[in-house]
């Protein structure tokens, strides 16, 4: 043996299970700390034997477990009630039996290799693959048929004497020593490794570039890029007038909406429906941005009917008129809804909200148009109060 090289390890093996569970026992009231059993396959008592202290692997699993279920069920509730809300087969928003196979999954995948990673990093030390046992006569015993215990020269009772004494007491079918191997260096400029390297690199590439390119093209291969499917904008053989985008079928109405129930119809109705929103600056805001953007090109930035088409498209009447001022909010969007003489319906561009947003931003128009002498006194009142501060 050579004497020069570092002790790691000294080694006993045995023959039976009952020889390595005694031998277990007596190693760890001996009060060794460092030290390992090796067997073929898992021995019922070993734990006890060695004294072992509960495993922390679990705790890797189970805080990645519940990451993993907590992680999907918050990304399927923010696309699907958040961010992109879509009802399928009538099912609510947030549809937790819809859920539970994603979740169950993502569960499992996380908790798993968290627990295999976790293993190999934090308690097998990988990538040690440099361990002197790995390539050893007792590891290739005690991978087959035998039973072995190996107690590390890092103890802090290591005593090479004391612990062959120990050993030959419990009467071991072989006993070794185990030392680190000389450390030898690879160089990595060597020419055949970086032809090997290039070989790799340019047959990973060529395979690459086939299937990527080639092969996926070629029956049966291209079964995913030929789909019975319609993209968006464009035409469909399917149905007789080709349009692939279908509107929606007649008559029905969407989860949770409610459609305004004087549609279609072109008087103004008796019992006009009530504006819901108050005139806060958020709704006024909102009500000029859709005004300007919406109205504006007809009504004239100011609801005066001084289109800003330049005379391409005749000027609608002034909503400053004593008719429309009269008119209640829901009569207002009754027309807006509705469309009236040459306007169309603004139904399909300009959401419920939006539209009694933009009625309330008349309604400020109207009154600056045609302001009385009390809001005069109180705009003065206003001013002189701003001033002072």
């Amino acid at each position: 043996m050579n004497t020069e090289l570092k002790l790691h390890s000294l080694t006993a093996l045995f023959n039976t299970p009952d020889e390595i569970i005694h031998a277990a026992e007596k190693i760890s009231s001996e009060g060794f700390t460092k030290y390992d059993v090796h067997t073929p396959y898992p021995v019922h008592g070993m734990d006890k034997a060695m004294k072992l202290k509960s495993s922390k692997l679990g705790y890797i699993t189970l805080i990645f477990g519940l990451s993993g279920a907590a992680f999907a069920l918050l990304l399927m509730y923010w696309t699907m009630s958040v961010d992109y809300p879509m009802i399928i087969g009538g099912k609510p928003f947030f549809s937790l039996p819809a859920f539970i196979p994603v979740t169950f999954e993502l569960t499992v995948l996380l908790a798993t290799l968290s627990t295999i990673i976790g293993m190999l990093t934090f308690f097998f030390k990988f990538p040690d693959n440099n361990n002197p046992l790995i390539d050893s006569d007792y590891m290739k015993a005690v991978s087959s048929d035998k039973y072995g215990i190996c107690i590390y020269a890092n103890d802090p009772k290591f005593e090479k004497d004391k612990i062959l004494a120990l050993f030959e007491s419990l009467h071991p079918a072989k006993t070794s020593e185990v030392y680190f191997p000389e450390k030898t260096r690879y160089p990595s400029l060597e020419p055949k490794f970086l032809v090997m390297l290039l070989v790799v690199a340019i047959l990973t590439s060529g395979v690459t570039y086939i299937t990527l390119n080639k092969l996926l093209y070629i029956v049966p291969f291209d079964w995913m890029l030929k789909q019975a499917r319609v993209n968006a904008q464009s035409k469909s053989d399917y149905f007789p007038d080709q349009f692939g985008m279908r509107k929606p079928v007649e008559g029905s109405i969407a989860r949770g909406f409610m459609p305004y129930e004087y549609k279609d119809q072109l008087q103004q109705p008796e019992k006009p429906l009530t504006n819901p929103l108050l005139p806060t600056k958020k709704v006024l805001e909102l009500g000029k941005s859709k005004f300007l953007t919406f109205c504006s090109p007809c009504h004239g930035n100011y609801a005066e009917g001084d289109s800003r088409l330049n005379g391409q498209f005749p000027n609608p009447p002034t909503l400053h008129s004593n008719k429309v001022r009269e008119w209640k909010d829901g009569n207002i969007y009754h027309v807006i809804t509705n469309g009236q003489n040459i306007m169309p319906s603004y139904a399909s561009q300009i959401s419920r909200e939006e539209r009694w947003a933009i009625i309330k931003y008349i309604r400020v128009l109207q009154r600056a148009k045609n302001a009385s002498d009390s809001d005069i006194i109180l705009s003065k009142k206003e001013s002189a109060l701003n001033g002072t501060k």
